[in-house]
């Protein structure tokens, strides 16, 4: 039976169209159909003349019928906004890789045709990633307010410190005097979060971490909250404006708005196969048991 596969990809260089080629050539010799990002189809068309047939999509709404399975190809950014034009559409996405080891993008280019092989004989299973959504006073994210990895409230540029006021459910948490703070998903556990000190989560934890960035009082820690409380943000500090950042897309936001961070009312259906654990990708990513002074 035909498979409509959407495909995500973003700039086009001489160093990865082979990698578009490769799958383009795979997907064809299954008789199953691609169906492209309208921009990556327009670059693979002028830079490798290669797509011109397939068909396109370019919102979510596009991905909501008729598409089984979304393959980002690129890195983890990359599949963080292939899953922005998954959202609730029920779609698995699995992420082909082009340079380094991603924890999301975990498809090496040398295993294509071995994972293609599997997700065609249904060699593999879902694991569920939990996002998070962000409300504001003006909507300021329109209806692109959800984030895979984090939310992150902080300073602008090089100003002062700020204090971010937090509330866990309808209860009092802290008020952190420091750069910003991060609220992070367990996928997100190993990105920003990780950068600034905090814990690993392994997928499928329904938790939420509270991370803050250089805080004043070196006592302050991360934070492991269980998911289903809501989280209010405020922020006081010298400026009038501060930034609010959803993965990598950021806006300015006022010192008097509240930020209300929810746990979103759907999960991604994420592509799982037995040889590639998430254990198996940190433990690779970042080297653990592995000497290198020998």
């Amino acid at each position: 039976m035909s498979k409509n596969i959407a495909i995500y990809g973003r700039k086009i260089t001489k160093q990865n169209i082979g990698y578009f080629e490769a799958v383009l050539n795979l997907l064809d010799s299954m008789g199953w159909n691609a169906v492209l990002e309208y921009e990556l189809k327009a670059q693979l068309v002028k830079k490798a003349g290669i797509g011109d047939k397939c068909k396109t999509f370019k919102t979510h709404s596009d991905l909501k019928s008729g598409i089984d399975l979304a393959i980002s190809v690129g890195g983890d950014g990359t599949f963080i906004q292939t899953v922005k034009y998954i959202r609730d559409s029920g779609v698995p996405v699995t992420g082909v890789n082009m340079g380094r080891l991603g924890f999301l993008a975990n498809v090496n280019s040398e295993d294509l045709e071995k994972t293609f092989d599997k997700i065609k004989n249904g060699q593999f299973d879902y694991q569920k990633r939990s996002l998070l959504r962000v409300h504001t006073s003006d909507n300021i994210f329109d209806d692109n307010n959800i984030a895979l990895n984090e939310v992150t409230l902080h300073k602008k540029d090089t100003s002062s410190m700020i204090t971010v006021h937090a509330t866990l459910g309808d209860l009092y948490l802290n008020s952190y005097w420091a750069d910003g703070l991060i609220v992070a998903t367990p996928t997100g556990s190993t990105a920003y979060n990780l950068s600034c000190g905090g814990p690993i989560v392994t997928p499928g934890c329904q938790v939420h971490i509270l991370n803050p960035i250089a805080p004043h009082n070196l006592s302050l820690r991360p934070l492991v909250v269980p998911d289903h409380f809501p989280i209010k943000l405020s922020v006081e500090g010298r400026e009038r404006k501060y930034l609010l950042s959803l993965d990598s897309i950021s806006k300015n936001i006022d010192q008097d708005e509240e930020v209300i961070v929810t746990k979103a009312e759907f999960l991604i259906n994420v592509v799982k196969f037995e040889d590639a654990s998430f254990l198996d990708t940190i433990r690779n990513k970042m080297s653990w048991g592995v000497d290198k002074r020998n």
